[in-house]
C-alpha cells in the first residue's frame, strides 16, 4: 500500500495555486483576454467609438483590480454588474420593490453611458 499522506500538503498548496494560475498577469487568463479583445463593428466601419466602447478594458481593469482606471475608460461598467447582481438577486428572492430598483438602476445607467459618451464627443476624445 502507498503512503500519500506526505502528498496531502502539497495537493493543497496545488488547489489554492491553481486558480491563481488563470488570474497571473503575465500568462493568465486575464492577460489572453487583453491580448484578444473583440473589435468594435461600429468603430471599424466609421472610425468613431460607440457609446459602449472601452466596456471591454474597463472589464479588464476591474478585473485586475485596478477599480480607478476602470472607471476612466468606461464609467458604466459597476453600475452594470450591480444592476445584473441585483437583477439575479430579484429574480431569485423576489423583492418587494425589485422591480422599480431595476427600472432605476437601468435609468441611472442609461444615463451614465449617454452622459459619457456626450463627454467624449464634446471634448473630442474618441479614441
Amino acid at each position: 500500500m502507498i503512503d500519500l499522506t506526505h502528498l496531502k500538503g502539497h495537493l493543497f498548496i496545488l488547489h489554492i495555486s491553481f486558480p491563481l494560475l488563470f488570474l497571473a498577469k503575465n500568462d493568465g487568463i486575464l492577460h489572453w483576454l487583453g491580448r484578444h479583445l473583440l473589435a468594435c463593428p461600429f468603430k471599424k466601419a466609421t472610425g468613431l467609438d460607440c457609446p459602449g466602447c472601452g466596456f471591454q478594458r474597463s472589464v479588464l481593469a476591474l478585473l485586475n483590480g485596478d477599480f480607478i482606471h476602470s472607471l476612466k475608460l468606461y464609467p458604466a461598467t459597476i453600475p452594470i454588474f450591480v444592476l445584473l447582481a441585483f437583477t439575479i438577486l430579484h429574480l431569485k428572492f423576489d423583492f418587494k420593490h425589485g422591480a422599480f430598483f431595476i427600472k432605476l438602476l437601468y435609468i441611472s445607467t442609461a444615463t451614465i453611458v449617454i452622459f459619457n459618451y456626450i463627454y467624449k464627443v464634446y471634448y473630442q476624445q474618441l479614441i
